[in-house]
């Protein structure tokens, strides 16, 4: 059993021993949930510091690291193929990164203690192995095994209107389910393996296009298919129109269930883009370049304007968060290696900072019971810690110099200029009213006069300082030395382009 299936499965793993421990019994359910979460962290952190930089992955089974190919369902060749390369590491490990602080998060949750540990422990496992996969089948499995636990972690666990935010949320995420499933058989069913000849899920042959069948050369197929998979994949970065789930999700999620939404599960869309949209249809992918950066700077202004209008702390980050991963679209529709590589920074970089903001307003919304943004102000007196966290997390979302975000972005505008100057202008003005809203919220939150209802309340503790210094740290220490990162997805990227005709 290798190093992926371990840190993927173990989690699941602690899910079942909790079964079996009694519900009266918090204190081993949470800490259960703790190691079962941890060694996953503590396998990724290894295998990073045994990561080969040179191998590229992409499309080549050879250049994948810690591969395990077993055959699952031969009947229909299915198999356990799971593997990493620069595209799927990062974020790998990122989420056990998050799966971990976000049971730290959890550790005050109201009822029912151990079907949310539970239920969270198997998000954690599905997370991890649609990172892993790479046989079609098995992304697909663990992709809508991911749907269950979070429609009933909202459902049941959210806010006042949980059972709708579930509901649409479910509803939502199915129909990219329904056309991703569509363009798997279609694939599927048009694929050979090179060596047995049979019909494959393996996605490294779905990337061959010698591979297809002469019915799946065809442009107007493969550019339906691609248009199918693209929306499948759209409804969970969110891409405008298809976003309107995402403020009701958050408002209504509890705060590490927002942390993992937005931290993990919007960047699974754009993975989705580069692991299988692009390698499979890559002359489509050129083709719909454009109108892909025009779907980008729509979300960044659209994401931006809305986030300022906002009362409602939780929707206000909710809706920069479209705004955020309208660059990452962005970056991916410059084929060069500064773009698409800051469009992967992007994702990195916007799922620890927006992880830090989802746990300042939780923070906030334990003592005060709610997140108007005009009930507040003049926080930084009586809440002075609290205050300077949450001012590094607001600063690095609004992309101040030093921090992930400034880099993320500037890699993107650079890269985007050069393809699409008028585009990258409008995409810059966004940057403008970002910095606009975020400094505003700060201004009204913890400026200003002291609301006294507030004089005495308490500042943040050290389970919650916990939560969000190492993110801290890390948000600081990646954008003053981004190499690490960079080092990591270069090669794969740097193939990925290469694919692209």
């Amino acid at each position: 059993m290798g190093l992926i299936t371990v840190s993927t499965f173990f989690p699941v793993l602690g899910a079942l021993v909790i079964l079996f421990i009694p519900k009266k019994n918090l204190s081993a359910i949470k800490i259960v949930s703790l190691i079962f979460t941890f060694v996953p962290f503590v396998i990724a952190s290894y295998m990073w510091s045994q990561f080969h930089y040179g191998m590229v992955g992409i499309d080549t089974e050879s250049q994948f690291q810690w591969v395990e190919h077993v055959a699952w369902i031969p009947a229909f060749h299915i198999e356990y193929f799971v593997g990493l390369d620069g595209l799927s590491f990062p974020m790998f490990w990122l989420t056990t990164l998050l799966g971990f602080i976000s049971v730290v998060a959890s550790w005050n949750i109201p009822k029912a203690q151990k079907g949310y540990f539970a239920l969270f422990l198997l998000l954690d496992t599905s997370m991890l192995g649609v990172f892993a996969a790479l046989d079609f089948f098995l992304f697909y499995v663990f992709w809508e095994v991911m749907l269950l636990p979070m429609y009933f972690l909202i459902g049941i666990w959210g806010g006042p209107r949980r059972e709708y935010a579930a509901i649409k949320f479910f509803l939502y995420t199915l129909l990219g389910s329904v056309l991703m499933l569509v363009v798997m058989l279609a694939l599927y069913f048009n694929v050979k393996d090179p060596v047995t000849g049979s019909h494959t899920f393996n996605m490294l042959h779905m990337m061959n296009q010698s591979n297809h069948n002469p019915w799946l050369q065809l442009f107007d197929v493969r550019f339906w298919l691609y248009i199918a998979l693209f929306i499948g994949f759209a409804i969970k970065v969110p891409i405008f129109p298809f976003h309107t789930w995402l403020p009701d999700a958050h408002v209504e999620a509890p705060t590490a269930i927002s942390v993992i939404l937005a931290g993990i599960l919007l960047k699974m869309g754009t993975y989705g883009l580069m692991r299988i949209s692009y390698p499979i249809f890559p002359d489509i992918a050129k083709y719909t370049a454009y109108a892909l950066a025009v779907l980008g700077v729509i979300n960044i202004l659209y994401g931006a304007f809305v986030a300022m209008a906002q009362k409602d702390l939780k929707k206000l980050v909710a809706y920069s968060s479209v705004s955020h991963m309208g660059f990452v679209l962005l970056g991916m529709a410059v084929f060069t290696p500064a773009g698409i590589s800051g469009a992967f920074f992007q994702m990195f970089s916007h799922g620890m900072i927006t992880a830090m903001l989802f746990l300042i307003v939780g923070v906030i919304y334990d003592r005060a019971h709610h997140r108007e943004i005009e009930g507040f102000g003049g926080l930084g007196v009586s809440m002075p810690v609290y205050t300077g966290i949450a001012s590094l997390a607001f600063f690095a979302a609004l992309g101040l110099p030093g921090m992930t975000g400034f880099i993320a972005e500037a890699m993107v505008f650079i890269g985007a200029f050069s393809v699409y100057r008028v585009l990258t202008i409008m995409a810059a003005f966004g940057i403008i009213v970002t910095a606009s809203y975020v400094l505003w919220t700060v201004q009204r939150v913890f400026l200003g006069k002291l609301n006294p209802k507030y004089e005495n309340i308490p500042d943040i503790n050290g389970r919650e300082l916990f939560t969000l210094v190492p993110l801290g740290i890390l948000v600081i220490f990646f954008g003053i030395y981004p190499i690490p990162i960079l080092n990591l997805i270069k090669f794969s990227l740097n193939h990925l382009i290469s694919l692209i005709p």
